[in-house]
């Protein structure tokens, strides 16, 4: 298949894995900030074509992983008002919140839809009339502007039952907040998709700072190996630099319209990340001029008190200091089956990314 096999080829990823052990000399540890990646990087057996120089740890890459329980509890609590439809993509809905989750709540008689994009849940909320409907905003910066262009959209129209709780975050002030925190990361495996909308001038200031190379990387081997290879490349020459590998997708001043939609539609505010707390502007919030479209501010509702699982690390696997296999609950307790932490929910997060692919 072309483009496709292409990327998978046996021959060249061998050929980059022997240019890989050929220059590495510096024990290093590359981070991937990408759920993709994470996921990637396990199915195709990625760490064990490496030599023992370079490890590969697991980041908060996965939005549904570092978003807080709170932010369930909170949709829970929505869920559970009389007249009010919640909209969210299917990943979300098994994530447990402190006693429930959407999944249980829909079980119950709550009126939760999967939906495929933020244009599905305006259409419900047109087709209802009288009720009023929530759609669940989550992920990165490859999310956002379709949210953007959504509560854009609902603004047009003039929709009066149309909602929006958001859990949007950007990935920078975690690229930032892990190296501050001590976890050694000599460099960043950039997030493909992500970089599709910011472009590459984002990581600039995180390489400079702390002198770390970055490299966006696309999501087949071919592609990861290549991105290794020039971080390994940067390392030993020690000119650490923004790269991109990924270049069939993602160009240096990324998708200007999607970044000017965002800009226009929400503001950067605190945000809290699993494993890393609250993090100053990391997070994406409706800005004044549509604020009656903001669930947070509509509705007066009480939220229960967050309670964390006990025994889960998912916070620790998210910030690399730990992985799946360190926690005493993965594949026994915790399963994609029965989850106890968002990393094994998602189709994105390290413990699932272990559980189909690394569990021996």
């Amino acid at each position: 298949m072309k483009y496709i096999d292409e990327y998978r080829d046996r021959t060249l990823v061998e050929k980059l894995a022997g240019q890989i052990k050929a220059i590495s000399t510096k024990k290093i540890n590359l981070m991937e900030v990408c759920g993709g990646h994470t996921m990637s990087i396990q199915k195709f057996g990625i760490p064990y074509l490496l030599p023992e120089t370079v490890k590969l740890l697991s980041g908060p890459g996965c939005p549904v992983c570092v978003s807080s329980r709170q932010f369930i509890d909170h949709a829970v609590a929505l869920s559970r008002l009389p007249g009010v439809i919640i909209t969210t993509f299917g990943d979300l809905i098994r994530v447990p919140g402190s006693t429930s989750s959407l999944d249980k709540e829909k079980a119950a008689g709550a009126d939760i839809r999967i939906v495929y994009s933020i244009m599905e849940a305006i259409a419900i909320a047109v087709r209802n009339p009288e009720k009023k409907v929530v759609f669940l905003g989550i992920g990165f910066e490859t999310t956002t502007p379709t949210s953007a262009a959504g509560i854009a959209y609902a603004d047009k129209m003039n929709l009066k039952n149309f909602y929006f709780l958001s859990s949007h975050k950007i990935m920078p002030p975690a690229m930032e907040a892990l190296i501050d925190e001590g976890v050694k990361i000599d460099g960043y495996i950039g997030p493909g998709h992500v970089s599709t909308i910011t472009g590459s001038g984002m990581y600039q200031g995180i390489s400079e700072k702390f002198n770390v190379g970055v490299v966006i990387s696309g999501f087949e081997p071919v592609d990861l190996m290549q991105a290794i290879l020039m971080l390994v490349r940067q390392i030993e020459t020690g000119k650490p630099k923004v790269e991109i590998q990924y270049k069939r997708v993602v160009k240096p001043g990324g998708n200007t319209k999607a970044k000017a939609l965002m800009s226009e539609v929400f503001e950067l505010r605190d945000d809290w990340w699993r494993g890393l707390g609250i993090l100053p502007f990391s997070g994406q919030h409706l800005k004044k001029k549509y604020e009656r479209f903001d669930a947070e501010k509509v509705f007066d509702v009480e939220i229960e008190k967050t309670v964390e699982p006990k025994g889960c690390i998912c916070g620790e696997i998210l910030k690399g200091i730990k992985t799946p296999k360190d926690c005493k609950l993965f594949a026994g307790v915790c399963t994609p089956q029965n989850p106890v932490g968002a990393c094994m929910v998602s189709g994105e997060g390290a413990c699932q990314a272990y559980y189909k692919y690394n569990r021996s």
